[in-house]
């Protein structure tokens, strides 16, 4: 099957079962060559290619994938106008280190990204890392440069990434079993998660809670005087496809004005396009609130290493020479696949194309709550949807076997979910905005088709 013909395929499975054969061979050997924490059963499939939204699997299995590489596929698989972009660059030379010698794609790269990230400042600068993990601690270090000051203030259900810091502010201690110690200065404070709020509250009342114990740090924790900044995300990715409500980051600007904290947007997962803005971060700005530092990663590059940090051009020089950088870092493949992706999603709409997706599934999914009890609640921005499952409407309490049979059903029929949040019982929407409308209708029948197979179980 081409590239071509594969892009807007619909999903078919063709062996008795996933995985089938040659599938199950590529596992075993895995598991034999691979450390176990790697080695997962939830998804017993072996890509062979992929395009568009869709790829096949080593047995000729078709699948639409909802899953996106976690959020890296919102241009799809295998763009050939990136591939070109990363072809041209390879006959050029595929590695500088920027720190020694400069190359123009580096450059380019960051002025483009400084016109359009919705940071505060009118002046901005970035710079380049590899990975969603390395552009948040890079954007700690320098809020501490900046301001002179250790605190960092982070959430519940946080994901920030996995390396020693980065383990420290995400929540989830699964994430962390046995790797400390962590650093010290880190506080956690709920995030805006209103559909969990204590119980009888109003959205404003919930707000309000979340303000108040984020305020009550200060209190208990640190002195805002000690606080360098807040790291959030403005859509909560692992935690449970959360989005953080206006008036709440409005709140916590000001909270972060009043006291000289920068603000930290991670948008690792929500950025380029994913949430109907090309950064969600937009959304912020429009409502007074821009913060004072974005990262991203995830779908800057379409699946190349390459992540970003920017913010106004005082806060970035703060860092001292040597303190920033790295031997792969803004490598010049992965710029080329940037600036590629970032034509193509300027030029085609991709925001455009992710709200026309956005309301299309929302509006099933909200159907289906109607439908089924065990929808507790859908929320979403652009393309980035949260489906939570509960046992009870009244309780609230997390349907968490239920989702899983939900995945392995659907995985069974050709569609790839994933679920996130504490119990596990959300199940995430992140498919490539590449996506057709035929499949997205087909990707919604296997998702219902799946959750009623589920219910019967």
């Amino acid at each position: 099957m081409t590239a071509a013909e594969l892009a807007t395929a619909l999903p078919e499975i063709v062996t008795a079962q996933v995985p089938g054969p040659k599938s199950k061979e590529l596992l075993d050997r895995r598991d034999g060559a691979i450390p176990k924490a790697l080695c997962g059963k939830t998804y017993p499939i072996c890509i062979k290619q992929g395009s568009g939204a869709m790829f096949e699997d080593m047995d000729g299995n078709k699948f639409l994938d909802w899953v996106g590489g976690v959020g890296v596929l919102n241009i799809g698989y295998s763009h050939p106008e990136v591939i070109e972009a990363v072809k041209k660059q390879t006959e050029k030379y595929f590695h500088t280190i920027f720190n020694v010698y400069v190359h123009d794609g580096y450059v380019t790269l960051a002025e483009r990204l400084n016109e359009i990230m919705p940071c505060k400042g009118d002046k901005k600068k970035t710079y380049f890392a590899n990975s969603g993990a390395e552009c948040d601690e890079n954007a700690i270090k320098i809020a501490k440069a900046f301001t002179k000051r250790s605190g960092v203030i982070c959430f519940t259900g946080a994901f920030h990434g996995r390396t020693n810091l980065t383990m420290a502010l995400t929540a989830k201690k699964a994430y962390a079993v046995g790797m400390g110690p962590f650093p010290a200065g880190i506080f956690r404070a709920p995030y805006p998660y209103v559909y969990r709020a204590p119980k009888g509250y109003t959205e404003e009342e919930a707000i309000q809670y979340y303000i108040d114990e984020l305020q009550r740090i200060f209190d208990e924790g640190a002195p805002a005087s000690e606080i360098a900044c807040m790291i959030v995300e403005p859509f909560q990715g692992e935690g449970g496809f959360i989005p953080a409500p206006i008036e709440w980051v409005k709140a916590v600007r000001k909270i972060c004005d009043d006291n000289g904290i920068l603000m930290i947007a991670d948008e690792v997962q929500c950025g380029n396009c994913r949430t109907g803005k090309y950064y969600a971060s937009e959304y912020w700005a429009e409502a007074g609130a821009a913060p004072d530092i974005i990262t991203t990663a995830k779908s800057l590059g379409a699946g190349l290493p390459i992540s970003a940090i920017t913010a106004r051009a005082e806060i970035m020089d703060a860092a001292p020479a040597g303190t920033i950088g790295g031997t792969f870092c803004g490598n010049p493949v992965s710029c080329a696949a940037a600036l590629a992706v970032m034509d193509v999603m300027k030029r085609d709409d991709y925001a455009g194309k992710a709200r026309h997706i956005g309301e299309t599934v929302m509006k099933r999914y909200k159907e289906l709550q109607e439908k089924y009890p065990v929808i507790g609640d859908v929320r979403g921005l652009g393309a980035m949807i949260g489906v939570e499952l509960v046992k009870d409407k009244e309780t609230k309490e997390p349907a968490t076997e239920l989702t899983a049979k939900l995945i392995q059903n659907a995985i069974q029929k050709g569609l790839l979910l994933e679920n996130c949040g504490t119990a596990g019982n959300v199940v995430r929407f992140l498919a490539p905005l590449t996506m057709t409308d035929e499949q997205m209708e087909k990707g919604l029948e296997i998702f219902e088709a799946s959750l009623k197979e589920a219910l019967e179980a």
